[in-house]
């Protein structure tokens, strides 16, 4: 399991300063399991960064509000704004790539 903490309950403080990661996720998810450890990789790296993540199960009107209709849907923040994502499974490269153009 991610060591990166749920933040459906915070979810506008979290993403509100600075360049904020959050993967939109299930816990019945295949290829969101298997990113997990790749987000971890990249959270580990990019320590500048805020990472999160938000079960869709538990927080469908977040998921709603960002219109999540596929998952793993990893949105970027930055100053509470969303400015990218990435759907469906990626690379720690891409991953890292699409973050460090909004750093």
């Amino acid at each position: 399991m991610s060591k990166i903490n749920e933040v459906a309950a915070n979810f506008d403080d979290f993403i509100k300063d600075g360049v904020v990661v959050v993967d939109f996720w299930a816990k019945w998810c295949g290829p969101c399991r298997m990113l997990a450890p790749i987000l971890d990789e990249v959270a580990d790296t990019l320590t500048d960064v805020k990472f999160g993540k938000v079960d869709v199960d538990d927080a469908q009107e977040l998921a709603k509000r960002y219109q999540v209709m596929s998952i793993p849907n990893v949105c970027i923040f930055k100053n509470g704004e969303l400015v990218d994502r990435i759907i469906g499974l990626c690379d720690e490269n891409e991953l890292t790539e699409t973050i460090k153009k909004h750093i």
